[in-house]
């Protein structure tokens, strides 16, 4: 029994020395996963509170001003290309009865010469004495052909156009006396003319300050005695167009556009064929 006490206490020691030797490793162990933070363990770094404050500003960026300003872009350019549809608009609006008419001259802006005519009465006449008023002059001599046949509508503009106050034809003749001139429209017009008729036998307004020396030649002046337009040659001078141009120069307005020899020029020539259809 003693050596059978003996051999247990020796197994007992060995037990606890074993014991003790796994506590030690298994310390160690702890230790050494403590210091390195464990070879699978990606190691943690504290976030840092600005870079958290940051992020958290970045988040909270307000979109109600970007808003405001996209609105106000996109209004702004909705407006500008109503204004320039608008302003597209009224220039064709007042350049229709122009391109439609195709002057021989028109936009230049040149002011009319005065001069001074005794009427079929004997009482002097001038321009000047029309400021104020739109003026359309048209030249004229009875040895004139296509002068004879658009007198008739020269006529029924002026009866058409009689209620306007601020609107005047008047002719001019070459004929060598007043009579001559009387007689040759009341044998065409069937009545007295229903307009003035000026006399210059000498040509010293129709051929020198006009420069005119074919019939018939029509100048349509404007109120402060600018040439708007001119019309070479035989036109129907009764029909809605002609109207429409002279109301838009009796209110101030006239089309831009510019012709000479009856053909337009420079931007206008694009606005008229786009009118006309070429």
């Amino acid at each position: 029994m003693a050596g059978a006490d003996k051999d247990t206490d020796v197994v007992e020691e060995e037990s606890s020395s074993e014991s003790a030797a796994k506590d030690e490793v298994a310390s160690d162990a702890d230790v050494a996963g403590a210091s390195s933070g464990g070879d699978d363990q990606p190691e943690r770094k504290p976030r840092r509170k600005g870079a958290k404050a940051a992020a958290k500003n970045e988040a909270a960026i307000p979109i109600a001003p970007i808003v405001h300003l996209a609105f106000v872009v996109i209004a702004a350019i909705g407006v500008y290309s109503f204004v320039s549809v608008a302003k597209e608009g009224e220039l064709r609006r007042r350049c229709s009865p122009t391109c439609l008419l195709r002057p021989t001259y028109a936009g230049y802006e040149k002011t009319a010469p005065n001069f001074t005519l005794k009427d079929t009465r004997g009482h002097d006449v001038s321009l000047e004495s029309y400021r104020g008023k739109v003026v359309i002059l048209n030249f004229w001599t009875k040895t004139c052909g296509p002068c004879m046949e658009e007198m008739p509508q020269i006529a029924e503009l002026a009866r058409i156009l009689r209620p306007k106050k601020d609107v005047a034809i008047l002719t001019i003749s070459t004929d060598e006396s007043a009579q001559d001139a009387i007689d040759t429209l009341k044998s065409i017009l069937r009545e007295e003319p229903p307009f003035p008729v000026l006399m210059d036998p000498e040509t010293t307004v129709v051929r020198d300050k006009f420069g005119t020396t074919l019939y018939p030649e029509t100048w349509i002046i404007d109120k402060k005695g600018v040439i708007r337009a001119r019309f070479d040659g035989a036109r129907d001078w009764s029909n809605a167009t002609i109207v429409e141009l002279i109301d838009q120069i009796r209110a101030g307005g006239y089309c831009p556009a510019e012709a000479r020899e009856g053909r337009f020029v420079g931007e206008s020539a694009r606005l008229c064929e786009s009118l006309t259809g070429g």
